[in-house]
């Protein structure tokens, strides 16, 4: 079974697109962006599998 492990990520509308690639690169997959706290700010919500250390 997978595990995963889970990141809220504060994003701005002008870099929206820059932000979301940084992430990808680090294997974390959108899930969902919602509304933020003012008009200029939306949440991303990401997800990637946890790592399993041996």
């Amino acid at each position: 079974m997978t595990k995963w492990e889970y990141v809220t990520v504060p994003l701005l509308v002008h870099a929206t697109k820059q932000i979301l690639d940084t992430w990808g690169e680090d294997g974390w997959e959108l899930v969902q962006v919602v509304p933020g706290p003012n008009p200029e700010q939306l949440v991303a919500y990401l997800k990637r599998p946890k790592s399993v250390t041996a």
